[in-house]
């Protein structure tokens, strides 16, 4: 009985050895069960969304979706090798929203912040100063980004799509931003 007792001590300290040599962003947490697809005239990127680590952004940016607040949007900002940077809902649209559309985009979310690295495909939210004022602008990230660590909410991540983005990184940005449209879908698989 002792020797079984000291392979399972071995066994787990063998397995805690390769978490720790992975580093800490060995921590991916599960995906539920939605999926959104953003739709561009240089592919669709799909995104997984992780509702046990930030619940409340998830709903939020679910129900951004699902009233069409996303549609005509466009990314404001694409820096090679950090970001692809969503615009705001309320201010990014080329068409105009409707009464509902405007109540939901002018909410924001509390900063739910992980212990989920920041590293390239991961959804993180955009927000001023203020760690409690995220919106609808979010990021994708293209590439790792460890000083985002803890200090901006993760809420999902690229599931499909990195060609995609892959592309994005390679348009030229004007001072205004890179207006690629947008139009959202989301699923349950």
């Amino acid at each position: 009985m002792c020797r079984d007792k000291r392979v399972s001590i071995f066994i787990a300290y063998i397995t805690l050895l390769s978490f720790v040599s992975k580093g800490i962003h060995a921590f991916e947490p599960e995906f539920g069960s939605t999926r959104v697809v953003f739709q561009t005239n240089y592919g669709d990127i799909e995104f997984g969304f992780y509702p046990s680590v930030a619940p409340k952004t998830v709903e939020h940016i679910f129900k951004l979706v699902r009233l069409g607040g996303y549609n005509t949007n466009h990314f404001f900002r694409v820096d090679k090798g950090f970001v692809a940077q969503v615009a705001d809902v309320a201010g990014g649209r080329s068409a105009p929203m409707n009464e509902e559309q405007r109540v939901e985009a002018g909410k924001t979310v509390v900063g739910e912040f992980s212990g989920v690295k920041h590293v390239r495909g991961i959804l993180s939210m955009g927000r001023y100063d203020d760690p409690d004022s995220g919106s609808s602008s979010f990021s994708m990230l293209l590439g790792d980004a460890p000083h985002l660590d803890g200090t901006y909410a993760i809420f999902g991540k690229v599931t499909k799509g990195d060609e995609t983005l892959r592309k994005l990184e390679q348009l030229p940005t004007r001072r205004e931003g890179i207006f690629v449209m947008i139009k959202a879908c989301l699923f349950t698989e």
